[in-house]
């Protein structure tokens, strides 16, 4: 399935294609924005548990993440205890990152959970970052960050794929 959004504060737009197998799901995506091309590809188990992503930025270089099923992470090979608690990725340029906590915690309406990212910014650095997502309706969900004030109400269609997460991303094809 080929999926497409529209950046709305940086212009970008990215192409994901997305693999929904047996044996997990696969993610490959193009981000490209003026004066930059991100590209990547992430594994999930079948669960929707993060396994691994490769980032290659043609301004900030590569940046690799793994999940071992132990949970244990590294980041460009390197341990990170600090982000222990995270099971799922969280990438600042793009939606598809949201789908994964969404339909890995497959909230009843009106049910919350609160959840830790392996979050990757802009400049490719990796922070835990604590969430909360709430499930409002069949195609509305809650995401706020649970250290900052930021919060916004998210469209999605009936497989967690993100329409509409107003100010940030919509979708224009699918």
């Amino acid at each position: 399935m080929r999926i497409r959004w529209r950046g709305a504060e940086t212009g970008s737009t990215e192409t994901l294609e997305l693999s929904v197998a047996a044996g997990g799901v696969d993610a490959t995506s193009v981000v490209e924005s003026p004066g930059r091309v991100i590209r990547y590809a992430a594994r999930l188990t079948e669960r929707w548990e993060f396994v691994d992503l490769t980032v290659e930025d043609d301004l900030d270089g590569t940046l690799r993440l793994a999940r071992s099923s132990a949970g244990d992470w590294r980041v460009n090979d390197v341990p990170r205890p600090d982000l222990s608690a995270a099971i799922d990725i969280d990438l600042s340029f793009s939606p598809f990152t949201n789908t994964l906590p969404i339909r890995r915690l497959a909230l009843e309406p009106g049910e919350s959970r609160d959840i830790v990212t392996a979050y990757v910014t802009d400049a490719l650095e990796v922070l835990p970052d604590p969430q909360r997502y709430t499930h409002l309706s069949s195609e509305r969900y809650l995401y706020e960050s649970r250290d900052s004030d930021f919060r916004r109400e998210i469209l999605v269609d009936a497989s967690g794929l993100v329409l509409d997460y107003p100010g940030l991303f919509v979708r224009v094809a699918k």
